[in-house]
């Protein structure tokens, strides 16, 4: 366990519809406690299963668990690594957008009526903003691993790019997973729920520029091609939830439950 203290806090003002987690920073790494749920064994399941997959281990944040003291209360949560150089800059997309053209990106997003236009327009302003040309690739990644995984707060203040002390645009790992696999057990989808898995699952909505995860994948992939594969196991997954320690059985049985139904509907991406 890691006690926090206040100085070491850091607002958030870009609010997601879930609410803000708390966070810190300290000594290069930060903190998030949970907030609606088992956010943080969200964090740590997904990321330990993207090292199953095509990507490269600079290509998204790794998390880990952890337990947190702050004042007189102990909070679930996770940890990362600050992977950004000394120096270089995050920005979302939301922020690169207003700051090149005084407008909302999310609110010019839904503005456009087609769905498909939405995305190629997401994209193709980010690339005439940063020149990162190979941003729609990026973007079809992203898209397949919220999809996998229900990612319901994939919003344009959570996607980002990176600057370098030079002004130069790189990309920015996969991060913030939280509010994936139906990790909000407060609201929306509580462990003792009335209704079946599959029925929590379909009431799942996407964020980046439609409410069907299908549709922005099936979009994604025809507009940028298909980038991404994953080979993990139900023995792949049953171990990671074993060495996590903190988390009640029930939760950690949940999650096993949503990977698994996730793996059926998307087997084509193994």
């Amino acid at each position: 366990m890691v006690e926090l203290f206040q100085q070491d806090e850091r607002k958030t003002y870009a609010q997601s519809s879930k609410g803000n987690q708390l966070k810190w920073y300290n000594q290069d790494i930060w903190y998030k406690t949970d907030y609606t749920g088992y956010e943080g064994l969200s964090e740590y399941v997904i990321s330990k299963l993207l090292q199953y997959s095509d990507l490269g281990s600079l290509e998204y944040v790794d998390y880990e668990v952890e337990m947190m003291r702050y004042r007189d209360t102990i909070y679930r949560g996770c940890k990362s690594k600050d992977f950004l150089p000394k120096g270089w800059r995050i920005i979302t997309l939301e922020r690169l957008f207003q700051s090149a053209y005084g407008n909302s990106l999310s609110q010019s997003l839904y503005s456009i009526t087609d769905y498909e236009n939405r995305l190629r327009f997401l994209v193709d302003q980010t690339v005439r903003v940063t020149g990162l040309r190979n941003f729609g690739v990026y973007m079809s990644k992203l898209l397949t691993i919220d999809a996998l995984f229900l990612n319901e707060d994939r919003h344009t203040h959570n996607i980002a790019v990176l600057m370098d002390d030079m002004g130069e645009y790189h990309y920015c790992p996969f991060f913030d997973h939280g509010a994936s696999l139906l990790a909000d057990t407060t609201m929306d989808y509580p462990l003792q729920a009335d209704v079946g898995l599959d029925e929590l699952i379909g009431r799942v909505e996407a964020k980046t520029f439609c409410s069907s995860f299908d549709e922005q994948l099936d979009i994604a992939e025809k507009l940028y091609g298909k980038h991404l594969h994953f080979y993990f196991t139900r023995k792949d997954v049953e171990h990671l939830l074993e060495m996590e320690t903190e988390y009640p059985v029930e939760e950690k049985r949940r999650v096993l439950d949503v990977v698994m139904a996730q793996r059926r509907k998307y087997e084509y991406l193994f």
